[in-house]
């Protein structure tokens, strides 16, 4: 029979049941990893077992204890058991397996938060060739791992290894494979194939040759080819003699220019028709009439003559009259259109004197508004600084239309922002925060990353370089509870922070800042479209 137990003993066991089953899952969340266990490369003294993950082999990352009393990394074990509780299978080689004890079961198992203290205190080292870091693997999992310059990691688009800190060059020139959008018809390509596209585009640029007109999309250029005022092409009176080959655009000034040479040509042909004789097989002159006909329409011999003095046509000699006639008034025509033509010249000349001055006063109009634009731009940009400006170390990003701003990250169209410049004192740094909203590098597609930018003052030759104040980044509660924060010192060797000779530093901070998961949903970090991000500057010693 068992023994009675007292009430007061029941209820202990009932409220320790209790706790254990609402506490786990609470445990097993705070301590959660998307990472297996650290390689043994990063530790700076040799390994001793009793740290080492069972499953991976590797250094471990949030140890968690099995019943057994052997530890994984919790993202090991998480996998070891994501189908159920399974035989332990370092008891079995270890020859002591236990078929009550020797299962592996999330329920049961539990973080070993000893161990992971010991583990964050070894001294660590960056197993990065070139990388010269060290310090504990604590300092190496939050502020290292992943953001090493020298980490060779793989490029998605041609599987090359790269370093890390040359990806974003690779990517925007260096990359085979990667995808570019032809700048003239606006379709995306790929690198090797935009060559070979060039060569085809209907929008590709192409020049004259003859006029040297530029920009002349291809499929526009055969039309400007039949058009061009330069390409030249022959008198259209070169059947009558005139071997003039000029530009299109001078053909009518040639026709005006040449009418008296164009009508001794035409008159030389005129003059050269003559009457044939009356023999078979030759043409002859209707003489009433002024047109031709074969030998099959002629008249018996002698009849053609005859019919003409009898009829009273006229002769070769009246011909030739009527002929002078009608090159005299030709003659005049041309004079005429001659005074005419000057007269519209001198006009042209006024005319393009006129449009010169215009043209110069609207060029010097354009300049002194192209300055006015400049001036204004640079005076709206200073507004929005001092709109926005802190002097404190303290700044808070108000970002509204988070849900734009995600898409927008997400199809790669802005991948990042920048938030307005804020400083540590009125003549201290000048610092900045850069906010990936789909996640940078270790972080991209499930992160937000948040990276702080030291960026290039009026007053850095008064300050102490290189910058090392205590840096906290924080995404607000909007309900006042629980904000997530990450903080971090900055490495004085990291060129992020030496003193700016650019615009602005390479970016440095938290790729794994906060789980995208957080904004879904009814989340308090996300209110009406909105995020609040802050960061302080420790001015510590300032």
């Amino acid at each position: 029979m068992w023994p009675q137990l007292a009430p007061c003993d029941s209820r202990m066991i009932s409220l320790t049941s209790k706790w254990k089953g609402m506490a786990r899952p609470s445990l097993l969340t705070s301590v959660d990893s998307t990472l297996p266990g650290i390689s043994r490369q990063v530790l700076s003294v040799s390994m001793e077992p009793k740290y080492q993950c069972q499953q991976c082999k590797g250094v471990l990352r949030k140890p968690f204890q099995a019943q057994c009393g052997h530890r994984f990394c919790v993202f090991c074990f998480k996998q070891l058991t994501s189908s159920g509780p399974i035989p332990c299978e370092a008891c079995r080689a270890e020859g002591i397996f236990e078929a009550e004890t020797s299962m592996l079961n999330l329920t049961e198992a539990f973080p070993d938060n000893a161990a992971r203290r010991e583990i964050d205190s070894l001294p660590a080292k960056c197993p990065n060739e070139g990388c010269s870091w060290t310090g504990v693997v604590k300092d190496y999992e939050v502020q290292h791992e992943g953001q090493c310059e020298f980490e060779r990691v793989k490029c998605e688009a041609c599987q090359m290894f790269i370093l890390l800190g040359e990806k974003d060059r690779h990517n925007e020139r260096e990359c085979e494979a990667r995808t570019l959008n032809c700048k003239y018809c606006k379709f995306s390509f790929s690198f090797k194939d935009i060559k070979a596209h060039d060569e085809i585009c209907l929008k590709f640029p192409m020049q004259c040759k003859d006029c040297g007109k530029k920009k002349i999309p291809r499929e526009k250029f055969l039309e400007h080819s039949k058009s061009c005022a330069k390409s030249k092409s022959a008198c259209q009176f070169s059947e009558i003699g005139c071997r003039v080959v000029v530009d299109n655009g001078k053909q009518h000034e040639h026709e005006q220019t040449s009418i008296i040479e164009h009508l001794r040509l035409l008159l030389g042909v005129m003059l050269s028709v003559r009457f044939r004789s009356d023999a078979p097989g030759e043409w002859q002159e209707d003489s009433g009439l002024g047109l031709y006909r074969g030998p099959e329409d002629a008249a018996p011999p002698g009849a053609n003559a005859a019919a003409h003095n009898a009829a009273g046509g006229p002769s070769v000699q009246q011909k030739m009259t009527a002929l002078e006639n009608i090159v005299c008034v030709l003659n005049r025509e041309v004079e005429r259109n001659a005074i005419r033509l000057e007269a519209l010249t001198r006009q042209h000349q006024l005319d393009q004197e006129k449009i010169e001055n215009l043209s110069n006063k609207v060029r010097q109009l354009e300049r002194t508004l192209n300055m006015r634009d400049l001036q204004l731009a640079e005076s709206e940009q200073t507004l929005r600084e001092l709109q926005f400006c802190t002097y404190d170390g303290v700044f808070v990003w108000k970002i509204s239309e988070f849900s734009r701003r995600r898409q927008e990250a997400l199809s790669g169209r802005s991948p990042a922002m920048f938030s307005p410049a804020f400083y540590s004192s009125k003549y201290g740094y000048k610092m900045c925060l850069r906010l990936y909203l789909n996640g940078d590098g270790t972080g991209r597609g499930t992160h937000l990353s948040l990276f702080f930018v030291v960026m290039r003052g009026k007053y850095d030759a008064l300050l102490k370089w290189p910058f090392s104040q205590k840096v906290t980044l924080m995404l607000l509660d909007q309900n006042n509870r629980e904000h997530i924060i990450d903080a971090f010192r900055p490495d004085i060797s990291s060129t992020s922070f030496q003193r700016p000779i650019s615009e602005m530093n390479i970016a440095s901070g938290c790729p794994l800042f906060c789980p995208l998961a957080k904004l879904a949903g009814k989340s308090s970090y996300l209110r009406d479209d909105t995020i609040f991000i802050k960061a302080i500057v420790d001015l510590t010693g300032l």
